[in-house]
């Protein structure tokens, strides 16, 4: 079963690694990789599709927006190499699902523990503002992950990571409120629990702060756990 499964996640990498549906986003994110910021003027940019990362064995599936310009598309791996990353890996090695607080490379031996992380969109896009039609398109990514990996439950980091799942789910937006700290239970009887994304505009400005962003994996940890009743 397990190799079957790291099979499937192997395949559908290299679909998603290869993938140059979207103009617009194959142009932006090739231009990123060619230009580079002068900090990081040395190193060879992934400048391609960012692929899922985590545990093959997870039990939550973590859902962002897309990958940073000169973050996760410099680095190939989700929110590895900017301040997203910066505030989102320190907070799970303290509620115990990394095994280190820094998240700087493929390489750098980050291992996730029972957690799976990915996005609605795999191309870096212009403003951080992916299109709906390219979220359309690179949805079956997403749809794959969830039948492979078959989580118990999703972290939704940002409204359009929520708004992709209720739609994946079939569900109606009207129903189900997005909110930080928001639990839901999703017709596939999977669990959806929202928070604020960990950027830098709303870590800065204090609308996330390190409790809050703490209190959301304290929430998972007691889901996973079963130790907090939700029916």
């Amino acid at each position: 079963m397990m190799d079957a499964r790291l099979a499937a996640l192997a395949a559908l990498e290299a679909e998603i690694v290869a993938c140059r549906r979207c103009p617009r986003l194959v142009a932006w994110r090739e231009q990123v990789a060619r230009e580079k910021r002068r900090a990081y003027a040395d190193q060879t940019y992934w400048g391609r599709p960012v692929p899922g990362f985590g545990d093959p064995q997870a039990r939550v599936m973590v859902v962002g927006l897309a990958p940073g310009a000169h973050g996760s598309n410099r680095t190939g791996r989700q929110f590895t190499g900017d301040a997203s990353g910066d505030f989102l890996y320190p907070a799970l090695w303290r509620a115990g699902f990394a095994s280190q607080p820094e998240s700087v490379s493929r390489d750098d031996g980050l291992t996730m523990r029972g957690l799976w992380i990915t996005a609605a969109g795999r191309c870096a896009p212009p403003q951080n503002r992916p299109k709906a039609a390219e979220l359309n398109a690179c949805q079956p990514f997403l749809e794959r992950e969830i039948a492979i990996l078959q989580p118990e439950g999703f972290v939704a980091l940002g409204r359009v990571a929520f708004e992709r799942l209720l739609r994946i789910e079939g569900c109606r937006r009207a129903g189900f409120q997005f909110g930080h700290g928001a639990l839901h239970r999703l017709p596939s009887g999977r669990w959806l629990l929202c928070s604020y994304h960990p950027s830098r505009q709303n870590t800065q400005t204090g609308r996330l702060t390190e409790p809050m962003f703490d209190a959301i994996w304290g929430q998972v940890r007691r889901l996973v756990d079963n130790e907090l009743p939700f029916s």
